[in-house]
């Protein structure tokens, strides 16, 4: 099976081959996949790091041998941003993307907890993007893999997925910072999630990543002075 790599700063895999399709995640620089199917200006991907299948814009990736991919080594960018030289000149690169040159910073050391909460918080006011996964736009289950991704943390993709990962806590008042907690609609499906951190606070992308409170109930937006999400379940992952 033939193999790509993403060649952009960040590119939108879509469900249908067309530029009206869904965005139903994102590919990062660096970040691999297999190539399923070439369709003229598309290609139909499954990426390595979570299995997630959809089309790109052809141009965006490069394909590769998998002897290559065997031998490539990379670097995880884990700042907020990182400016390396690439062929085609200078490229910004989002937090979470993959690189085959050495010398990119790392993340300082904290305790595992302190780290992602320290990370996520990075993150404030960047913009929810349905399908975004970069520091440029993210969905709340995009946010929550990127963070724990450059931790070495590997969760799946989507919200009702991460939910199956992990242990169940009994109370909101045992979280810690790192856990996660997830949220239902009113046909009890599980359709949000965000990261907690110290004194029962939850950071999470709605509009945008934001920081608000978590009790029994749910989500207390102070700005609204309501609950905006109904809690379903706090997990530990770590």
């Amino acid at each position: 099976m033939d193999k790509g790599i993403c060649v952009v700063t960040v590119a939108p895999v879509r469900a249908e081959n067309s530029d009206k399709a869904e965005i139903v995640t994102e590919i990062l620089f660096g970040e691999s996949a297999d190539i399923l199917e070439v369709n003229k200006n598309w290609t139909k991907i499954k990426m390595h790091y979570d299995g997630y299948e959809g089309w790109m814009d052809t141009k965006q990736i490069k394909p590769v041998t998998e002897e290559h991919l065997a031998k490539r080594k990379v670097t995880l960018i884990t700042e907020d941003f990182a400016s390396i030289m690439t062929n085609d000149g200078r490229t910004l690169l989002s937090m979470g993307s993959e690189v085959e040159y050495p010398a990119v910073a790392s993340r300082r050391s904290y305790d595992l907890r302190e780290s992602i909460a320290l990370t996520a918080k990075e993150f404030r006011n960047v913009p929810y993007l349905w399908g975004g996964k970069s520091f440029f736009a993210v969905d709340c289950s995009g946010f929550v893999q990127l963070v724990y991704k450059i931790h070495n943390v590997k969760l799946p993709r989507d919200t009702y997925q991460q939910a199956e990962v992990g242990e169940v806590l009994s109370f909101v008042e045992e979280s810690q910072p790192g856990d996660l907690a997830f949220f239902e609609n009113s046909e009890g499906k599980i359709i949000h999630v965000g990261i907690m951190l110290e004194n029962q606070k939850i950071i999470h992308a709605s509009g945008k990543v934001r920081i608000d409170t978590l009790d029994s109930t749910g989500i207390f937006n102070k700005e609204l002075n309501k609950h905006t999400h109904k809690l379903r379940v706090i997990k530990s992952v770590l």
